[in-house]
């Protein structure tokens, strides 16, 4: 008999744990926010937040935690921290004078040269999964393959990517999650529309 093949994690951004609990101490307390770390095996982020890319499994931990421990809100939860996420993003990794432009092209052509960023940076919050996008009127379309931290409707996806549009594309974005790998889908899907 031979030993299983071992597939080693992909690694995402620190900001799929850290704006997590971030917004789990804010809005529950650092209590509920040690509960929630703890459950999901990382106690060793009580003291000091990841300061480097993290393995996916952990992201997806936390999430599953969250949604199990708070049933009624872990979607608005998730989703406020994808938005912090995308506001982090904003501060820290994209350059003040790409926003000036972004915001100043034509919808189309700021969603493409958006895209192209994301694409280049797509193992920050897709891992191990397979990452594609496209371009149509008026929308992206966005699939995460084989999503190692997908959840049923995928808040904290759908959250950094409405932060992102609407801040750099157009201020009236809406994105509909259309497939989910949490439901057993081959892929999480996103359309990016705005007007």
């Amino acid at each position: 008999m031979s030993a299983p093949v071992m597939i080693a994690a992909g690694k995402v951004g620190p900001n799929a744990i850290i704006q997590l609990a971030d917004v789990l101490a804010d809005r529950l307390g650092l209590e509920e926010r040690a509960a929630a770390l703890r459950a999901a095996g990382l106690a060793h982020y009580l003291l000091r937040d990841p300061e480097r890319m993290t393995d996916e499994r952990e992201a997806a931990a936390l999430h599953r935690v969250v949604q199990a421990r708070q049933p009624h809100d872990w979607d608005e939860l998730s989703w406020e921290a994808g938005e912090r996420t995308a506001e982090y993003l904003l501060e820290h990794r994209i350059p003040e004078g790409a926003q000036w432009v972004l915001r100043r092209l034509p919808p189309a052509w700021g969603a493409r040269l958006l895209l192209r960023a994301i694409r280049a940076h797509a193992w920050t919050f897709a891992g191990s999964g397979g990452f594609s996008a496209r371009l149509e009127p008026g929308a992206v379309i966005i699939a995460i393959a084989a999503n190692p931290i997908a959840m049923p409707g995928c808040p904290w996806h759908r959250g950094v990517f409405t932060r992102l549009f609407e801040e750099l594309v157009s201020p009236r974005v809406l994105v509909r999650h259309e497939r989910c790998c949490a439901g057993g889908e081959e892929a999480c899907t996103f359309h990016i529309g705005w007007t």
